[in-house]
């Protein structure tokens, strides 16, 4: 087990493939849009439902762990709340970067005076399985890919998936890749025969951040419904008045030039409907009105529903009406009357769309905060950057393993090859900027058709620097290997590690302790990217 030895932070326009929104509110320059975060503000009111959260709350942590965050809360502590979607095996690296960030925005607060707990809440109604089913962890040049296949027949919420006896060679794979360690017990205890994707998620966590009394919730029974059902019940009674708020904050969104996460389609809602008999989770459409249904139906798939008919499905089986991703985090901060939620730059987008629901329905926007974003750097990996004398921010600026070979190929050229081929270089540049500018003094036509041929000149030059880098590669072949081990370690197929790599390898591999150095790092590291080398 390795201990921390450093972390290097980067600005967030290092990361690759961030939004000009999710930059902009890094700088904070989304107020018009979101509201600041202020550790020292004391948490809103607390719901008259609060007594029966927190009991639905403990029985889905009866671990010691969550006795003293329970307790907090049952004092009037507030709530720092995240989530993400059950994945298989823990998921990508987000999933406990945002835990992290939420223990460590929980603890400012708390050193505020302001109690808090963190809160994660499993996303088990999203029903996309393809996001949820694989996990890929790190295996020499190429990651592993681990694929749970069997897909249900109907579209579920994926927390009602229930895993058959193909997750038990499966987990024994991953345990294979992982090695013996305490993470890897809880991976394979968590994934068994019977559980369900969200069961098994939550075990995993419950495990890893049990240090950290992080309190796991899944939201998906008739009781949390029961209690969240004002939202839902608005969401039913006013679809037309949201509809229109959302519209119109889409459009405000594009034209302060940022997107807007969601596409406001014609009568859309912001619900699902959950079928009683299937299981399925469907969209609920608004049709137009007509003479006989002057307010309109609700449609999912061929089934068609009056308002009232809604209205009775919420009141006798509340868990069957499940909230959209703009509705959600409205339906979350209503039941634990949140003081923060942290996000990605997904989540802030939604957040910044979703900010006219928190205020027809709550009367107050909760104030969001990005999570912690970071590359976790092994050290043969930083042994390999040390050698080629690579930063981060370098691998991030290629744009595959062969460009990062090239790159190494060049500096590792013979000095005299490099001296030679920049000499030429300048040369080259001085002549023919002297040359085109004088030929453009003389008639513009003519330098047009100068600068043509300076392009096409320099385009050679270029060439000639890629074919003796390549000379390079071909004499010197550890370095393509070096470039395939670095772009799939750090950067694989052009996507931040974060978002790829399976989270479960690296617990495993650096001990639980590494839940506490996330939570240090995420306290520290600001809105940026962090380089953090283990």
């Amino acid at each position: 087990m390795n201990d921390l030895l450093t972390a290097e932070c980067y600005s967030v326009t290092v990361a690759p493939g961030q939004s000009r929104l999710f930059v902009d509110f890094c700088a904070g320059a989304l107020g018009a849009f979101l509201p600041p975060d202020d550790p020292s503000r004391a948490r809103p009111s607390l719901p008259v439902h609060w007594p029966e959260l927190l009991r639905l709350l403990a029985e889905q942590n009866p671990s010691p762990a969550a006795a003293l965050p329970l307790a907090s809360l049952a004092q009037g502590a507030g709530a720092v709340l995240t989530g993400q979607q059950v994945g298989l095996f823990g998921g990508p690296l987000f999933s406990p970067f945002k835990a992290a960030t939420a223990i460590a925005r929980a603890r400012q607060g708390t050193a505020a005076g302001h109690p808090h707990a963190a809160v994660f809440w499993l996303a088990s109604e999203d029903h996309d399985f393809a996001e949820i089913n694989q996990v890929m962890f790190p295996a020499g040049r190429k990651p592993a890919e681990l694929v749970y296949s069997n897909a249900p027949a109907a579209p579920l919420p994926a927390g009602r998936i229930v895993l058959d006896d193909s997750i038990t060679p499966l987990a024994e794979r991953a345990a294979e890749l992982m090695g013996a360690s305490e993470a890897t017990d809880a991976l394979v205890a968590a994934y068994k025969p019977g559980r369900t994707f969200a069961q098994a998620f939550a075990d995993f966590y419950s495990a890893i951040f049990a240090a950290q009394g992080l309190l796991i919730v899944d939201a998906s029974s008739r009781e949390f419904h029961r209690l969240g059902a004002p939202v839902l019940r608005a969401a039913i009674e006013r679809a037309d008045e949201f509809h229109a708020a959302l519209t119109d904050r889409s459009q405000a969104l594009e034209v302060a030039g940022y997107h807007a996460q969601v596409a406001v389609a014609p009568q859309s809602s912001v619900l699902f409907l959950v079928d009683d008999k299937t299981g399925a989770r469907v969209a609920l459409r608004r049709t137009a009105p007509t003479p006989a249904e002057p307010n309109g139906l609700w449609q999912a798939d061929s089934e068609r529903y009056s308002t009232v008919d809604l209205l009775g499905i919420l009141a006798a089986e509340p868990e069957c009406i499940s909230p959209s991703a703009l509705l959600r985090p409205v339906f979350q901060d209503f039941l634990f009357s949140t003081s923060v939620q942290v996000g990605g730059p997904a989540e802030i987008a939604y957040l910044a769309q979703s900010a006219v629901l928190f205020e027809r329905i709550l009367g107050r926007q909760t104030p969001p905060i990005a999570r912690f974003s970071a590359t976790l750097i092994e050290p043969p990996v930083a042994e390999l950057l040390r050698r080629h004398e690579l930063t981060l921010e370098q691998v991030f600026a290629e744009e595959s393993a062969t460009t990062l070979a090239q790159r190494l190929a060049a500096r590792a050229m013979p000095v005299e090859t490099k001296q030679r081929l920049a000499a030429a270089g300048n040369a080259l540049d001085a002549e023919l900027d002297a040359l085109v500018g004088w030929l453009q003094s003389q008639d513009k036509g003519l330098g047009q058709s100068a600068e043509t041929a300076a392009g096409k000149m320099r385009y050679q030059m270029n060439r000639l620097r890629t074919l003796a880098a390549n000379f390079q590669l071909q004499r010197e072949a550890t370095l393509t290997r070096h470039a395939d081990a670095l772009f799939s370690a750090l950067y694989p197929g052009g996507v931040l590690q974060e978002r790829v790599h399976g989270a479960a390898y690296y617990f495993a591999r650096y001990g639980l302790n590494l839940a506490e150095t996330l939570c240090t790092q995420a306290a520290s590291s600001g809105c940026g990217h962090t380089a953090m080398w283990l």
